[in-house]
């Protein structure tokens, strides 16, 4: 039945996903990406989740972080929206909320007026430092049935397919 997997008992479940439920028929360059997709969101749900329960962070307020912390001088506001990917209205949101809890400071651009810096302060630093071994430890933890020669493998076929992303970009 479409939307269901059948067990080995016979008995019948809903499908998880779209992946789930595509056959050897399908489309194998879509079937890639869903399965892609799927393991990523799973593993984002988990990490989500931890950073939630463990530190009350969001994912977005801790990906702002991690980019702040691997830029000591600062960020400018476009090129953190660029990095994050999300809109500079998303990220003004986020800064705001990190400035008010002292975890980011924002500082005028001088001769730009309209332009700010963003950077962690020293509180944000260690917060984000603290969260980040967690962070890790979760991602680990969900790829830790795999066998060390699949993850290398799997770590050079996805190098091939971001060559050829990033060559057909250009």
């Amino acid at each position: 039945m479409d939307g269901e997997i059948r067990l080995a008992t016979g008995v019948a479940r809903p499908a998880s996903d779209r992946e789930t439920v595509m056959t050897e028929d399908d489309n194998l360059e879509l079937r890639v990406w869903l399965r892609l997709l799927s393991c990523a969101n799973r593993i984002e749900r988990s990490v989500r989740q931890e950073l939630r329960d463990s530190f009350d962070v969001t994912l977005p307020r801790f990906d702002l972080m991690s980019q702040l912390e691997r830029a000591p001088a600062g960020l400018m506001m476009g090129e953190l929206s660029r990095r994050l990917m999300v809109t500079s209205g998303n990220v003004t949101g986020l800064i705001d909320r990190l400035v008010a809890e002292g975890l980011v400071q924002r500082s005028p651009v001088p001769n730009d007026r309209r332009a700010n810096l963003v950077r962690l302060t020293e509180a944000g630093l260690v917060a984000f430092r603290e969260m980040l071994p967690r962070h890790e430890e979760v991602i680990v933890e969900k790829f830790g049935q795999m066998r060390r020669a699949d993850l290398k493998q799997l770590l050079i076929l996805l190098g091939c397919l971001k060559r050829n992303l990033e060559d057909s970009d250009q």
